[in-house]
């Protein structure tokens, strides 16, 4: 049986399904948001469903009605992504908005690296901003980007380029020319390198646990996820090919990624941050992507890796979650990490969706009485989690997070 797709409202309007997801109406060149429906229907009237499919064998039958199922939830689908909705006007006069995916049920606040790194950056150099979790992308088809003053911006590293030549903001001043130049390539090999690794597990290796971080909802949001995630899968297993890492065995694969988060170990060693004992942009780039070995891959290898063997990153995750995320508390941290206090804190206050942000007034300046007061900073034996000189030998007996 042949079945359409269309879109029921009270205006005469066409859908252009290019990458932009424009909605045009007739007699207007400007786009247009409005409520509708999208429908799935069959082309024909046989009377009946059943009735139509009378002459055909029951497989035949079952296969029609599958297909209608599927293209129902299809165009479903396809409303949800479109975001076909009277939407409010972004007024972004002086005001940053970020766009970025919308947060994850598992209480991180991504399980994009990049939209983690650019929302940390923003709280890292103390600029207010507000978030759309519309799930729209850019121009250029990137996530996240911002709306500055009308001005779209899309790139984690363009953003931040805009934001300093626009905003006066630099979280690499205190760097000289050497540092800079370090801090370039090991940005590169986090977003270049490191993150396609992070891709692999999280969207080909372990995608049955991915999905079930996705927050959607609606009558077809377990299907949803399950076609958002497959859809994905098959995207970044190209990406991947092309990129050329894709080209290797799982094993080979693994044993990239450790090289890295073992650079990356050996680099900061006992240093409070990346670069030494100040913030600098490098910290929010590997942040966003350690986040997600250390919060949303559980039993993995990565996992395992930064909460065993590689410690001192799991105290370095924990160290920026703890000063810029002061909402964000995870229901299986480990006490490791955690005095008893604060353990019963991550109980009772869950990760919230703001729609603006400010760290003003929220933490005092560095080196100021009271610094951090207002989150737990202290792990088991006592010892400050923000300090660079935390004894590694103390933590070696115990057992690491399985």
């Amino acid at each position: 049986m042949p079945w359409g797709v269309g879109i029921a409202s009270s205006r005469s309007c066409v859908v252009d399904l290019s990458r932009n997801q424009s909605l045009w109406c007739a007699g207007s060149d400007e786009p247009f948001s409005f409520y509708g429906e999208i429908i799935a229907f069959p082309l024909q009237d046989y009377g009946g469903i059943m009735a139509g499919l009378g002459s055909d064998s029951w497989w035949k039958k079952t296969l029609y009605l599958t297909g209608g199922a599927l293209l129902a939830a299809a165009a479903y689908l396809l409303h949800e992504l479109l975001a076909i909705r009277k939407e409010q006007e972004v007024d972004s006069k002086d005001a940053i908005i970020l766009h970025q995916f919308s947060r994850p049920n598992n209480g991180i606040p991504s399980l994009s690296p990049f939209c983690l790194k650019m929302e940390t950056y923003l709280r890292m150099a103390d600029l207010p901003y507000q978030n759309y979790f519309d799930g729209k992308l850019s121009p250029q088809g990137k996530m996240p980007w911002i709306e500055y003053n009308r001005k779209k911006v899309s790139g984690t590293e363009f953003i931040i380029d805009f934001l300093e030549e626009k905003l006066g903001v630099n979280l690499n001043k205190h760097l000289g020319p050497h540092e800079r130049a370090v801090s370039r390539a090991v940005t590169k090999m986090v977003e270049e390198h490191f993150y396609w690794t992070l891709a692999y597990c999280q969207w080909v290796d372990n995608l049955h646990e991915t999905q079930k971080m996705l927050s959607l909802s609606g009558p077809f949001s377990d299907l949803l996820k399950w076609i958002l995630c497959h859809i994905t899968r098959g995207i970044v297993k190209r990406e991947m090919y092309g990129h050329g890492i894709g080209r290797f065995s799982e094993e080979e694969i693994y044993r990239l990624m450790e090289k890295d988060m073992r650079s990356l170990a050996g680099l900061l060693g006992d240093k409070k941050y990346i670069m030494g004992p100040r913030l600098s942009t490098l910290d929010a780039t590997v942040f966003g992507h350690l986040a997600q070995a250390m919060w949303t891959l559980p039993g993995t290898r990565p996992e395992r890796l930064i909460k065993g063997e590689l410690i001192n990153l799991a105290m370095y995750c924990e160290r920026i979650r703890r000063k810029f995320w002061p909402e964000w508390h995870h229901d299986d941290d480990n006490t490791l990490y955690e005095s008893e206090e604060s353990s019963e804190a991550s109980k009772t206050q869950p990760l919230q969706d703001f729609s603006f942000y400010s760290r003003t007034e929220t933490f005092e300046e560095e080196g100021t009485e009271n610094s951090f007061s207002r989150t737990p900073d202290t792990d088991y034996t006592g010892h400050s989690l923000f300090d660079s000189d935390v004894d590694m030998d103390d933590y070696t007996d115990h057992e690491p997070c399985k």
